[in-house]
């Protein structure tokens, strides 16, 4: 439930419903203030002083709202064109964004409604006076929201943005993943012969799974639940949600259904691949022949270092809060295969693009000792595809640059 609510606040429409909701209670609620207050105060104020206000206020939030919906739609294109499209739902989540439509809105059902209530007579003298003073507090903040909202267009959608915002997200998810691999279930090394298959009553992308949910079930029917279709899977025909060992009937078959949230498109949350690939996404477009931007490549590289250097700082825990649930998580050879092998692939021909792919995985080496033959065997896959497809001089570049990053840490042969 906690997620659902979360997942619905990154929606524009409902922090836009809201901030109008909000707006419309203010704009009637000034009739009903007057005799609240300890105090009676009026202004003199002009014939249709207010009614003129709000008129501007009205005319100015349409364009404005109109605007800003226009500019976000163009981010989102320029994003899902330049850099990936899995980037969007980032975009579409930003807070600044969301706030800046929905102010504007906001303040455009305020003085519609102030408008309709003035003509009506819905107000006292006191009942006006309060709507002015309200008004004069939405165009202040009006104004601050739109300073801000200019000031956060110079930067929304473009590409160092975008990359930004991918970065973060899987920092988050791979931080999620490093401190507790399985979720706090038991880790996975065989599916029980004599388990039986649960799968899902649709195709779709397992985004979430309740292990708590799943734990609960388990203890409640004597039964041991293997996940098999982790965040990140698609569940089909092929691929079952779990295995039970132990008797299932048709309830814990539902119930286990219920754990597991199916969605058409992969999600950050519980997936510490997807921002892995969507970030390898972003360098390889820019690395095509149409676009031709080593530049970005290199950025995504260095982004990538950073995510994996935080992912392998993170102290794992061990401790197991599920006990009758047993999980498999990904590996983190299959997180160097997802970030490097693509950018490897696709910047074969570039030699600075293969050299800064070098450095990375030599830092990343000596970041985690531990895990070194996965970046050696990463950084001489990278360099088995530059020399085949570099020429003698840029070989020589590479293979300088190779001895260098990987002095005092074995050059991977």
């Amino acid at each position: 439930m906690a997620s659902f609510f979360l997942r619905l606040g990154r929606q524009v429409w409902v922090r836009a419903a809201i901030f109008t909701v909000i707006a419309v209670l203010v704009a009637l609620a000034a009739r009903f203030l007057g005799p609240l207050l300890p105090f009676s105060f009026s202004i003199d104020l002009g014939q249709n002083a207010v009614g003129s206000l709000l008129q501007i206020i009205a005319t100015a939030m349409l364009t404005v709202s109109t605007f800003s919906v226009t500019a976000m739609v163009t981010a989102f294109s320029s994003a899902t064109t330049t850099a990936t499209p899995r980037s969007t739902s980032l975009l579409i989540a930003d807070p600044t964004s969301q706030n800046a439509v929905s102010t504007f809105v906001g303040a455009f059902a305020f003085s519609l409604v102030g408008i309709v209530a003035l003509s009506t007579d819905y107000y006292t003298e006191q009942g006006r006076t309060i709507l002015f003073v309200g008004t004069l507090v939405i165009i202040a903040i009006v104004v601050v929201t739109l300073l801000r909202w200019i000031s956060h267009l110079s930067t929304f959608g473009r590409m160092a943005d975008v990359i930004d915002r991918v970065e973060k997200a899987a920092t988050t998810s791979l931080e999620l993943w490093a401190s507790s691999p399985t979720l706090g279930a038991r880790r996975s090394t065989r599916t029980p012969a004599d388990a039986t298959a649960v799968s899902a009553d649709e195709v779709g992308y397992v985004t979430h799974v309740d292990i708590a949910g799943l734990d609960r079930l388990a203890h409640s029917h004597g039964v041991d639940i293997h996940v098999h279709a982790s965040p990140g899977r698609i569940a089909d025909a092929r691929v079952p949600l779990t295995f039970v060992r132990g008797d299932i009937d048709d309830a814990l078959r539902a119930g286990i259904r219920r754990c597991f949230r199916l969605e058409h498109h992969r999600t950050f949350e519980q997936d510490p691949r997807f921002g892995v690939i969507a970030l390898t996404e972003i360098g390889s477009r820019a690395l095509s022949a149409a676009t031709n931007d080593p530049g970005t490549a290199i950025e995504v590289i260095a982004a990538l270092q950073r995510v994996l250097s935080r992912a392998l700082v993170t102290e794992p825990s061990y401790d197991v809060a599920y006990e009758r649930v047993f999980v498999t998580p990904p590996t983190l050879r299959d997180l160097v295969a997802d970030a490097f092998r693509p950018l490897a692939r696709d910047g074969a021909a570039d030699v600075e693009v293969q050299v800064r792919l070098q450095k990375c995985l030599a830092s990343l080496a000596a970041t985690s000792p531990a895990h070194e033959h996965l970046f050696q065997d990463a950084a001489r896959a990278a360099f088995d595809r530059g020399r085949r497809a570099l020429d003698r001089a840029d070989t020589r570049v590479l293979r300088a640059a190779m001895r260098s990053a990987w002095a005092g840490h074995g050059i991977p042969s």
